[in-house]
């Protein structure tokens, strides 16, 4: 199989070309200036690595989050490998999660040392609590829900299972940064809840880095460990660990936009339900369930939709940058034939996954184009 040195440039360049966009860093960064400054410091004062800003980064998100401990580190998806080593998972471990992903989620089972357990999604496009029992043995470690784009697990019913079978809960919230549900907040109900600031997250950063939380000083303490080479001090190392050190640059950028997150997820949930009252009335087009007692934080605004390819690029070729997350669900990736699934094993996620369209709802985004894009959605259908 041949692999892309770097398939990203290319597919930037192209997103671009497109007037509705899910990139609208320019726009959120317009007063990037203000950022420089801050930089301008850092490198007066050359503390790159774990730097002060880490510190004031991990304070504020316990302070935002209702969380006892914050841990900087170097993306999401070290926050979920590094908290599956913290909790003991390797060789021979099983975790139960979902097929319907982001490759992250999975790849951090496997180079932890353990086995992915997938259950199959509900209508909400969230692991099924009610079939996690079905596949628990002797073997199972850990439950790691994922909070689909934005919209938090029923994690009530994940809990009392985890309770029953004496197994550990760590919460992928990557998509979920300020959405709750029952008024606790995505993260906080699991032994760590585990967060990315990829750019295009919520919460962002000029760069990769990520942040767990959790409220069991153990924990926290071998994260400390885990994240920067096992080092106790500069001199001493307890154990031989990873190098997953939030950089302070990146810490500075996402203070920064801590100060402007309520108004990100305002915006964000206004947008999807514009979107939800506009596009209710077709019958090409299904909406995922909203339950009730639920912040939703959009991260991505994802409706299922019939001829789903093609209307993916029409709307594409008028400038609106309709994408596809995901087509394949985890267990028919290539990467996943090791572990013995096939087709048909979780029929929901594979339905899900030949029928969903994203549309973009982030902060920038007018019901001027809102509209547009509708509009077009209809003209495709009525064509």
């Amino acid at each position: 199989m041949a692999v892309a040195h770097n398939f990203l440039p290319d597919q930037y360049d192209r997103d671009l070309d497109l007037k509705i966009n899910h990139n609208y860093l320019l726009e959120q960064f317009s007063d990037k200036e203000e950022v420089l400054a801050k930089i301008s410091d850092l490198v007066s004062r050359c503390d790159f690595t774990l730097g002060r800003e880490v510190d004031d980064f991990e304070e504020n998100i316990c302070s935002l989050l209702g969380a006892k401990y914050a841990v900087g580190v170097g993306s999401g998806t070290d926050a979920l490998f590094l908290s599956l080593k913290a909790l003991g998972v390797g060789n021979g471990d099983e975790v139960i999660t979902t097929p319907y992903t982001f490759y992250a989620t999975i790849g951090a089972i496997v180079t932890a040392g353990a086995r992915p357990v997938f259950v199959d999604i509900g209508e909400d496009y969230n692991m099924d609590p009610e079939r996690i029992e079905d596949v628990v043995t002797e073997r199972t470690k850990v439950i790691l829900p994922v909070h689909w784009a934005g919209l938090p697990c029923d994690m009530q019913r994940i809990r009392t299972i985890a309770k029953k079978h004496n197994l550990n809960i760590v919460e992928d919230a990557c998509h979920a940064i300020l959405a709750r549900r029952h008024g606790t907040y995505a993260g906080r109900f699991g032994d760590t809840g585990c967060f990315s600031l990829h750019p295009l997250k919520n919460l962002n950063v000029w760069g990769d880095g990520g942040y767990l939380v959790t409220d069991s000083e153990d924990i926290y303490q071998r994260m400390l460990l885990l994240r920067n080479h096992g080092l106790v001090g500069r001199d001493e190392c307890a154990e031989f660990a990873y190098n997953s050190r939030l950089d302070t640059l990146q810490a500075i950028v996402a203070n920064h936009l801590l100060n402007k997150l309520e108004d990100i997820t305002e915006s964000r949930i206004a947008n999807s339900h514009y979107f939800d009252n506009q596009l209710a009335g077709l019958d090409e087009i299904t909406l995922p369930s909203r339950p009730k007692n639920v912040q939703q934080v959009y991260h991505l605004y994802v409706v299922q939709a019939q001829r789903r390819n093609e209307l993916k690029n029409y709307l594409q070729s008028f400038g609106i940058d309709a994408k596809i997350h995901y087509p394949v669900p985890m267990h028919l990736q290539p990467a996943a034939r090791k572990f013995n699934y096939s087709r048909g094993d979780f029929p929901m996620a594979e339905r899900i996954c030949q029928t969903v369209i994203s549309l973009p709802v982030h902060e920038f985004i007018t019901r001027e184009q809102q509209d547009y894009t509708v509009t077009k959605i209809k003209d495709f259908y009525a064509g």
